[in-house]
């Protein structure tokens, strides 16, 4: 993995060799990274990768079996009420109390805060158009997450992080609800780590992102470094490609695809050595392709997960 200390010396979030058993299986194996103050993290990984398990050990809610995690420069097993108060977290699914409206659920959250501010929170709430009055059981899905973003930021927490806040929503609402997290969030140097299964909302919003392979973090690095380091080398030739047209298994290459009479081969870091094998194919057309998040996501998680390569960049030396 990449990685170095960055430029705050206080990182907003850090894990140090986090570590989750269930049923004697580590779900979360030495999972170590560290968020800047001011990024916006994205957090990836299929199904089962262990992305919820590490978020709610972040946030106190599992301990781990190993390792331990900072949030703001305190340990969270030490977190007191006054830490948490400077960090929101919105959980998968919005849970509200749905026989309130939206004025009882501000009366209820209020008092568990210092530092509530009224303004931001009537602003959010007239941004979104969601009047106090109605009731939450009638509120739409993409609405209840924009009660919960709104409830969120109201103490005005330095570090927001969310278990994928727009599952369920459509696209409009899914845009809007990060678009309005960035403008109203990351003021002042605030800091949003998020997981989510929408690559393209990921990469339109984030800064860096930690993807998960079966417990382990497999990358951390800005998002421009991981998807400059995924390429396809499209090999075509004259005739359909067979059994004997195969790309050799080397460093690098995380998998190949046949299609017609083109080869697709995916490699981490093409390089002089990667176009002499192509090349001793003798395909009659080379072309190299850059691919979206959403490609070099699926493209690097869907290869044998044993040889995956690994990706941590420096933190840079301001803010990515």
């Amino acid at each position: 993995m990449i990685g170095e200390s960055p430029p705050n010396p206080v990182p907003a979030v850090e894990a140090i060799g986090l570590t989750k058993f269930y049923d004697g299986r580590p779900v979360v194996n030495q999972v170590s990274f560290q968020i800047p103050t001011g990024c916006v993290y994205g957090f990836l990984g299929c199904n089962g990768a262990g992305k919820s398990t590490t978020t709610k050990m972040l946030t106190g809610m599992v301990i781990p079996d190993a390792g331990s995690a900072r949030l703001l420069g305190h340990e969270v097993s030490e977190f007191n009420a006054e830490i948490r108060e400077r960090i929101a977290y919105i959980a998968e699914g919005h849970p509200l109390y749905s026989w309130m409206t939206i004025k009882e659920a501000v009366r209820f959250t209020r008092p568990f805060y210092k530092r509530w501010n009224d303004r931001l929170l009537e602003q959010v709430l007239d941004h979104f158009e969601l009047p106090m009055k109605r009731k939450i059981r009638r509120l739409s899905k993409g609405q209840q997450a924009q009660v919960s973003l709104a409830l969120a930021i109201a103490p005005q927490p330095e570090l927001l992080i969310m278990d994928d806040p727009t599952l369920g929503l459509d696209t409009v609402v899914r845009r809007e609800f990060l678009e309005s997290m960035i403008q109203i969030i990351q003021r002042q140097g605030r800091t949003i780590m998020f997981s989510s299964h929408i690559l393209g909302d990921v990469e339109r919003v984030a800064d860096r992102i930690g993807i998960m392979v079966d417990g382990v973090l497999r990358v951390d690095c800005a998002i421009d470094e991981f998807k400059q380091n995924i390429g396809k080398m499209v090999l075509e030739f004259d005739r359909p490609v067979n059994g004997s047209t195969s790309f050799p298994n080397v460093p690098g290459v995380v998998g190949t695809r046949s299609i017609l009479n083109q080869l697709e081969v995916i490699v981490v870091n093409i390089n002089d050595e990667h176009r002499r094998l192509a090349e001793e194919l003798k395909p009659r057309q080379i072309e190299v392709q850059s691919m979206n998040l959403e490609d070099s996501f699926l493209e690097y998680t869907r290869t044998n997960r044993k040889s995956v390569p690994v990706f941590v960049d420096q933190l840079p030396a301001e803010k990515v």
